[in-house]
């Protein structure tokens, strides 16, 4: 899965959205979530005086029997409302009544009074344990802007670390209604449902992206595609111009180098195909003035030198058909192709053996790859007195392997022996050697695959391997 998303594009693009997205959400949360605990913690506390001014008001109306318990039922799961005896309770004690009235659940503070509190205790939830530490850090009296028709005796309460806040109000009957208020703001932000609304907002960020960017990867996979088998030498049909601006430009670029590369191998094939098809005449004409020279000697040396000429022009022609026939490619077994040619050199005396390696497959044009390998069986034979060929699975794709046991190649000779009419053995005898052509074709036919033909040492011997991609 990671190494898609390193090398798609898909991903990679979708990996950046999302962490955009990302950075752009942090530094707006930065911003923004001191501001907001601020107004919501401001907010909650102003309901929280206004709630229990009215809660004073109603219990001091109520009689003593029902005022606890309509205290009790006005609590919340951040709030506490209590009736204690006694007008004023001491900080301790009020801060010990105040854990045991959070430790006691909801659902059990209708029970009667300070039983329930007692046997809710040892319990503790989450609320509980965070005013489990807490200290008075100031208490005020009477509290700040309090309205006439309450006890000025009441005591405004603040918690030590912002943690919450609570009143202690005297009644007519000298009993003091209690409340508490615990922060509930002070959390980090994975208290809240933000990381939720990040991750629904990233999926569905995602989920967009991902198929906007595929629409527009596509093309980009089928130019990808078409550059492959243009590289392997295939017919391939003029990409269709749509999509975004840069995508229809760079299809349309890619047509015309197409259209260029195919002008350039016709004009190319063309001139060698009339160079060879000219020399003819002049090599004929030769030849016959030749036949009038008196010289035995130097009639055979001219008539030599008139036959290599010649060998060289049917080359060149032969290079010229070649590049200018497109054959079809296709899927064929390649250990069967293999064998049946080197069976077929083997039949008229030559010391070719195949080595079975296996069944493998590959789409190519069989009738150029078949010369490729003729042409390097040839050599071995010729070169090296016998060849032994085959295929080899590589990581990167198949190998056809031809070794010999004849001196090799210089290591420095190597690339030359690639150059057209380019021979290492110099006597320029044709029953030495052919015309120079052999590898050079060779590697076109190879690289027209996509591959390359490569030459190794042996001890003794040489070995040519044409490298075939999958």
């Amino acid at each position: 899965m990671m190494r898609w998303w390193r090398k798609s594009l898909s991903g990679q693009l979708v990996a950046a959205l999302l962490g955009a997205l990302f950075l752009s959400q942090a530094i707006s949360f930065l911003f923004v979530w001191q501001e907001r605990k601020q107004v919501l913690e401001a907010s909650e506390r102003t309901e929280f005086v206004n709630r229990t001014q009215s809660l004073a008001r109603l219990v001091a109306s109520l009689s003593p029997a029902v005022r606890d318990g309509v205290a009790r039922a006005s609590a919340t799961e951040y709030t506490r409302f209590w009736i204690a005896p006694g007008s004023q309770a001491g900080p301790d004690a009020w801060l010990g009544r105040m854990r045991a009235e959070f430790e006691t659940p909801l659902t059990r503070l209708l029970e009667a009074g300070e039983d329930a509190t007692r046997q809710g205790a040892g319990s503790p939830g989450e609320t509980a344990r965070a005013m489990a530490e807490a200290r008075i850090a100031s208490q005020q009296s009477p509290p700040a802007v309090w309205p006439d028709d309450l006890d000025a005796r009441a005591q405004a309460i603040d918690l030590a670390g912002d943690l919450g806040a609570g009143f202690t109000i005297p009644l007519n009957d000298g009993t003091t209604f209690n409340a508490a208020y615990r922060n509930h703001f002070s959390g980090t932000i994975l208290a809240t449902p933000i990381p939720v609304t990040f991750a629904m907002t990233a999926a569905l960020v995602a989920l967009v992206a991902l198929v906007a960017i595929r629409r527009i990867a596509k093309p980009l996979a089928g130019l990808a595609e078409a550059a492959e088998a243009l590289g392997r030498g295939e017919p391939v049909s003029p990409l269709v111009e749509t999509g975004p601006d840069d995508i229809r430009h760079t299809a349309a670029a890619f047509n015309r180098m197409q259209e260029r590369l195919h002008r350039f191998v016709q004009d190319r094939t063309r001139m060698l195909g009339a160079i060879g098809h000219d020399l003819r005449t002049p090599l004929t004409t030769m030849r016959l003035r030749a036949e009038f020279v008196e010289d035995e000697e130097l009639q055979a040396r001219m008539f030599a030198t008139i036959d290599e000429m010649r060998s060289m022009t049917e080359a060149i022609l032969a290079l010229a058909r070649q590049e200018s026939e497109i054959e079809t490619t296709r899927t064929v077994d390649l250990e069967t192709l293999v064998e049946s040619l080197c069976e077929d050199l083997a039949e008229v005396g030559n010391d070719v053996r195949f080595e079975e390696s296996g069944r493998v497959t590959l789409r190519c044009r069989p009738d150029s790859l078949r010369r490729a390998v003729r042409n390097l069986i040839e050599n071995a034979v010729r070169y090296g007195r016998c060849a032994r060929v085959s295929l080899a699975n590589v990581p990167d794709g198949i190998e056809i392997l031809v070794r010999d046991e004849g001196p090799g190649i210089p290591a420095d000779r190597k690339e030359d022996v690639f150059a057209p009419f380019l021979r290492l053995e110099t006597s320029r005898n044709a029953e030495t050697g052919g015309v120079g052509l052999g590898l050079s074709i060779s590697r076109a036919i190879a690289r027209q695959h996509g591959g390359d033909v490569l030459l190794r040492d042996r001890a003794p011997g040489l070995e040519a391997a044409i490298h075939l991609p999958r």
